[in-house]
């Protein structure tokens, strides 16, 4: 049954007065942790997507910084480092990532509108929170270019939530957000303070103050095993630890996901999975440093399902010559194996070892004419590819770039949740947000705190008389039938 305003508060008031008693020894027992690893998901605003890529502003979006997609129109901001006081609930979380805007191109090629969102943390005290981010953007009109670290860009809608209490992981689910007057000014005038934002997600893992994991959670990064002699290695070229990272293509994983191939991907042989792209370990082989060349070898597989469609792709390997990289794979289809098919090509010019590790860091890939047949013919060859970074360890005791940390996932323990419904039909048209904060492992204290409560929220979109008016065409991003190659 789902109760009135009034009575949820009432509701509130007498559970805190019940468990009063309890709250000074949970309270003494509690210390400030440290949050290190976990996601933000959040589209900014959706119709802002839809405007950037439609008929008018004609434009695109791009990911940097290890940002990937989720769903339908979601940005995933990876590697949650900050700090968080279950005495009183204040959080602090900073993610890694950005995404850019562009669209409005002149006859010369460059945008006229040029926005870039980076860097979100979010902060909540005393029971209010806000969205800070670096921004970048050219101004309408002008085209005066400017960038602010950590703008308050959104005020969070925390209606119902209690932070106080939690373990590991802490999610918070669908809250609220509003573009305030400085994220207003940062936003380059497209949309005016108070203008409702897409609601935010976020799952973030806690360790204890000592640095003790309060879950056990997986390294994020890949440390070499040791080797008896790392100058024997050198002097041979042979070497023992790699890795390669690339995501095959950001509308090609959107694709199989979405409604049409309503599909999915599984990883095997160690390959682990970074949110924007799949990491290939265990690499061995040989890298001469004088001639900056390398043939080399990967763990790990990925395959792709979904209708009409079954992709798997294993045995990577590598070859850096002559300034050039090559990625090559065994690819399964259709229950046919086609052995070590080069698949994209990318720049390598740069690959002299520095700090014992020799690296390739987010080089433009481009699909090979192997490829453009491994994929079924749904890319040209030719076609660009999501970039691929490549590192390999020509000393012992160097340490892999780490992969992006998405965390663990939300607690599904219902004694662990606050979760708020919106009653049917209550309140002004428009569309209602569901929120739920999930505080970690289920204890007491926990569950004692789990109170329900509504959310109610009309999203309606206040803008200036010259910001963009929400298209109603699709995603261009997103293909509607095929991932093709345009897209």
């Amino acid at each position: 049954m789902l109760l009135s305003r009034p009575a949820r508060v009432l509701a509130v008031t007498l559970f805190a007065a019940l468990l009063g008693p309890l709250l000074p020894a949970a309270a003494a027992q509690a210390a400030d942790r440290t949050v290190q690893g976990g996601r933000l998901d959040w589209g900014i605003k959706s119709s802002f997507q839809s405007y950037v890529t439609g008929p008018i502003a004609r434009g695109s979006w791009s990911l940097t910084g290890g940002a990937a997609t989720v769903g339908g129109s979601q940005f995933r901001f990876h590697s949650a480092q900050g700090s968080y006081d279950p005495a009183s609930g204040a959080f602090t979380a900073g993610f890694t990532g950005g995404v850019r805007f562009v669209g409005h191109r002149k006859a010369d090629g460059t945008p006229e509108l040029d926005l870039t969102v980076s860097r979100p943390r979010v902060r909540i005290e005393g029971g209010r929170g806000t969205l800070y981010a670096d921004m970048a953007s050219k101004a309408k009109g002008t085209g005066a270019i400017t960038s602010r670290s950590q703008v308050a860009l959104a005020s969070l809608d925390l209606s119902g939530i209690d932070m106080r209490g939690g373990g590991s992981p802490v999610s918070l689910s669908q809250v609220p957000t509003t573009l305030t007057t400085q994220g207003a000014e940062a936003f380059a005038g497209y949309y005016t303070a108070g203008t409702s934002l897409d609601p935010l997600s976020l799952t973030v893992d806690v360790r204890a103050a000592a640095g003790r994991a309060a879950t056990p959670t997986a390294s994020p990064s890949l440390t070499p095993a040791p080797e008896a002699s790392a100058s024997a290695a050198a002097a041979t070229g042979t070497f023992r630890d790699g890795a390669v990272d690339w995501g095959v293509r950001r509308t090609f994983r959107e694709y199989v996901t979405g409604s049409i191939a309503q599909g999915r991907w599984t990883l095997s042989g160690g390959a682990q999975d970074g949110g924007a792209l799949f990491r290939f370990p265990k690499g061995k082989g040989v890298y001469d440093p004088e001639r900056r060349t390398l043939d080399a070898t990967f763990a790990g597989s990925v395959r792709f399902t979904g209708t009409h469609l079954d992709l798997a792709l294993g045995a990577v390997a590598v070859r850096v010559t002559g300034g050039k990289g090559t990625l090559s794979a065994d690819v399964i289809s259709g229950g046919k194996t086609e052995k070590a098919v080069p698949l994209i090509t990318f720049p390598a010019g740069d690959f002299a070892p520095k700090n014992g590790l020799a690296t390739v860091t987010e080089a433009p890939a481009t699909l090979t004419e192997g490829g453009a047949k491994a994929f079924g013919g749904m890319y040209r060859a030719g076609t660009e590819m999501d970039p691929v970074s490549l590192a390999v360890a020509v000393d012992a005791r160097a340490q892999l770039p780490a992969l992006p940390d998405l965390g663990s996932g939300p607690a599904a323990s219902p004694s662990a949740s606050v979760s708020a419904s919106p009653a049917a039909g209550a309140g002004p048209a428009g569309s209602n947000t569901a929120t739920y904060v999930t505080l970690g492992a289920g204890a007491l204290l926990v569950a004692a705190l789990a109170v329900f409560g509504a959310v109610r929220r009309r999203r309606t979109d206040a803008t200036t008389s010259d910001a963009p008016t929400p298209a109603t065409a699709s995603d261009a991003t997103t293909p509607a039938t095929a991932p093709g190659a345009t897209d």
